[in-house]
């Protein structure tokens, strides 16, 4: 019996499996400030600043804020502060303000994301083949609401259930955010259900963990990568090789 015909859902990751992430985060920051008439921050060290910050934030308030009942725009706007902070750069309320509401608002866009080509073919695919398709990913409300509609993957036409870490309280690498999934599939028994990322720690070892069937984009070729393989993990370049796979290789299993 081929995997494909076993299967009753695909569940996917966002940033790295469906989309990327356009430029550089200090393209977005040096917009900002220059728009209040500042010059640009260094772009190295405001990466190295958000990296830290964005960590810290986690730690304390994870999945955005959750737990704490944080205003979602609290918590990013807590993450760049720091961030511009650890990076060297202080600015008056005010103008930490301007600057904030900007990234807040270009980040909440479609502007700093691109969709890979062969994600909504792969997503149309799934769908013509009678699978139900799912979003599984550690991000805020605004991937379900603004982001992903605006990039032309639209709940109920490209996917058709996301489970989202900001909303549901639990992240990857949780494996109950992947029984989360399961349940909004419609109960459906895990190795009816095939998940697809780009993290062995996030997506490929949760997935398996409860059961599910899994794969691995190595699609910026990351020299993981060939861990990934040692450990047998089923690694492809790309959606199109992922759908291949499922069609074809995929007829191994029994």
């Amino acid at each position: 019996m081929s995997l494909l015909s076993k299967l009753r859902c695909i569940t996917l990751d966002v940033t790295g499996t469906l989309m990327a992430y356009k430029g550089e985060l200090g393209d977005y920051y040096c917009m900002a400030a220059k728009s209040v008439g500042l010059p640009c921050p260094d772009y190295k060290r405001v990466h190295e600043g958000f990296k830290l910050a964005y960590s810290e934030m986690a730690k304390q308030y994870p999945c955005f804020g959750f737990a704490a009942k944080m205003p979602n725009i609290l918590w990013w706007k807590n993450c760049v502060r720091d961030s511009f902070i650890r990076a060297g750069y202080e600015y008056d309320e005010e103008t930490f303000e301007k600057i904030f509401k900007r990234i807040y608002a270009s980040f909440g866009s479609s502007a700093p994301y691109k969709v890979f080509p062969d994600s909504q073919p792969f997503l149309k695919w799934a769908h013509e083949e009678g699978l139900k398709v799912g979003i599984v990913s550690n991000a805020e409300y605004r991937y379900q609401d603004v982001i992903l509609p605006a990039l032309g993957l639209n709940q109920g036409l490209e996917w058709d259930f996301g489970v989202f870490s900001g909303l549901e309280g639990v992240e990857k690498p949780d494996p109950r955010i992947y029984e989360i999934a399961l349940e909004r599939a419609g109960n459906i028994a895990p190795e009816e259900a095939l998940h697809i990322g780009d993290s062995m720690r996030k997506d490929y070892m949760p997935a398996k963990s409860i059961g599910m069937q899994a794969i691995l984009l190595d699609r910026f070729k990351t020299s993981d990568a060939v861990e990934w393989r040692k450990s047998g993990a089923i690694v492809l370049p790309d959606l199109i090789e992922a759908q291949k796979w499922i069609i074809s290789e995929g007829s191994n299993f029994s």
